[in-house]
């Protein structure tokens, strides 16, 4: 399953263990919040973002309600009508929409 992991990046370890164990399961795993973004500026880091999000067959959120850009990521997914599978997520703002949408 191809998977793309978004969230807040304050939560780098935590992304990256989980990433680790999705490999080792035999997913191919996209963490876009870390890739090499120089040279794009802010349409392009959000374009990059859609290609991860379009080419996933599932998202996988990481959140705690401090990244806007991931509100921005998450209304793509929603756009796009993709499945969410919520990996950690503190309990905040926004986190009502989220688990509604994920049970989906």
């Amino acid at each position: 399953m191809n998977i793309t992991i978004i969230g807040s990046t304050a939560y780098r370890e935590k992304m990256i263990a989980y990433k680790q164990q999705l490999e080792k399961e035999g997913h191919a795993v996209r963490m876009p919040a870390f890739d090499d973004h120089e040279g794009m500026d802010e349409i392009g880091v959000c374009k990059y973002n859609l290609e991860a999000i379009r080419w996933a067959d599932r998202i996988d959120v990481i959140w705690d309600a401090r990244s806007t850009g991931f509100i921005f990521d998450f209304g793509m997914c929603f756009a796009l009508d993709k499945p969410i599978k919520i990996v950690y997520l503190n309990t905040k703002t926004f986190q009502n929409l989220l688990i509604k949408y994920a049970e989906e």
